[in-house]
């Protein structure tokens, strides 16, 4: 078993610090630090300065993580955090595994001089390179940020993990494009899915109406909401009552004015749409599992965490016809390009009837499938780093 790791939780620390709600990428950096938690030291950088905390400063900070959505966070972590920043020296880090799943600092030039300084052996944890293949997608800044955090993780990098085997297809063709770059070694260790919990009470739902959909995740221009509510609006004018609902669970993002104003100013779907900016994992569970399908029309996907968790419950997918997502769920889902109106409209209208052919279709090919899980994650995640440890044993140590 790996022991003795340092791991960086700085994104769960700083989210916590704002009160924000986990993404797919929070949960994953919560999935490690659950893990690791009691074999490592917790690592913070702040300020452009990177620390590494005492162990009894560890336990207690993964305390304030993983109790997501904590009223005191802030007031706890500040009495943790700045007395631990003054700890930790880096003079007897060399050799060790450090282990970076949120992609935190990568860009900071303090931070790759802190790794190089250390001596450290950097981990480096892939979720995706949209900033870089489809920049138009992202927030102004971000392709350039994001194409220096790849270019150091490869540059620095001991090892990778990536979330899917097309995440480490996008990043090897983007070390090609460098002729100086590298990849290092790297496994693929598909993320895992825990079911949602099952609510105590009763939790209000759609399904007691009338049939409905589910859309999850933030609201960006890449998720293609618009499509989605611009073909509600038709539903809605041709079937009227009978129009089925929709219900977009995710925060506002970037890159979606367009989404937004529809959803604030169109008269069409109003009534038709429900829109749930903050939902805990209960109501969550309630929404997917009462669902017709998940609908996840992207342009583009790191992964697909929603599309796991919907199989995962036994809720039907239907998706866009992306490589990732068949290299999840095969030939499961049913999928439909991400500019196929008409597609999209004939299957949501197929699936919202009781006796929807393709809904029981994809229902009998879900039989007997199983979703990635945690343990078996971690298990080749382990099992990948105590070789690759072993490897580094006989090599030299970076300089300190």
């Amino acid at each position: 078993m790996i022991e003795h790791i340092l791991l960086d939780v700085s994104r769960l620390v700083w989210r916590a610090w704002d009160g924000k709600l986990p993404t797919g990428i929070d949960r994953t950096c919560i999935a490690y630090a659950a893990h690791y938690r009691g074999r490592s030291q917790a690592v913070v950088q702040s300020g452009g300065l990177t620390r590494v905390l005492s162990s009894h400063a560890s336990e207690k900070l993964y305390d304030i993580v993983l109790a997501q959505g904590a009223e005191d966070a802030r007031s706890r972590l500040m009495s943790l955090i700045l007395p631990g920043l003054m700890g930790g020296r880096e003079s007897s880090l060399a050799g060790r595994l450090y282990l970076n799943a949120g992609h935190t600092g990568l860009d900071k030039p303090g931070h790759s001089d802190w790794l190089a300084r250390s001596g450290v052996r950097p981990i480096s944890f892939v979720h995706d390179l949209i900033p870089i293949t489809h920049p138009a997608y992202c927030r102004a800044g971000e392709p350039e940020k994001h194409v220096r955090r790849v270019i150091a993780l490869l540059r620095n990098g001991t090892g990778l993990i990536g979330n899917s085997r097309d995440t480490l297809n996008e990043l090897a063709a983007f070390a090609r494009l460098h002729q100086s770059l590298h990849m290092p070694p790297a496994v693929v260790a598909p993320l895992g899915v825990a079911p949602p919990p099952v609510a105590a009470g009763a939790v209000r739902t759609p399904h007691t109406a009338k049939p409905y959909f589910v859309m999850l995740g933030t609201i960006e221009g890449r998720k293609n909401h618009l499509l989605m509510l611009t073909l509600w609006a038709e539903l809605a004018r041709r079937l009227g009552p009978a129009c089925p609902q929709l219900v977009i669970i995710g925060q506002r993002g970037w890159e979606c004015e367009q989404a937004v104003d529809m959803l604030e100013r169109c008269a069409a779907i109003r009534g038709h749409v429900i829109e749930l900016s903050r939902c805990d994992d209960a109501t969550l569970g309630a929404y997917m599992r009462g669902a017709r399908a998940l609908l996840f029309p992207s342009f583009v996907e790191g992964y697909g965490l929603p599309l796991v968790e919907a199989l995962a419950v036994g809720t039907p997918v239907i998706a866009s016809d992306l490589g990732v997502f068949r290299e999840l769920a095969g030939d499961i889902p049913d999928y439909v390009s991400p500019i196929d109106g008409l597609g999209w409209s004939r299957a949501i209208e197929d699936y919202a009837r009781p006796d929807s052919a393709l809904r029981a279709a994809q229902l009998g090919r879900l039989s007997g499938w199983a979703p990635p899980t945690w343990e078996a994650h971690f298990s080749k995640v382990d099992q990948w780093l105590a070789q690759l440890s072993e490897t580094l044993r006989s090599a030299p140590v970076p300089n300190g």
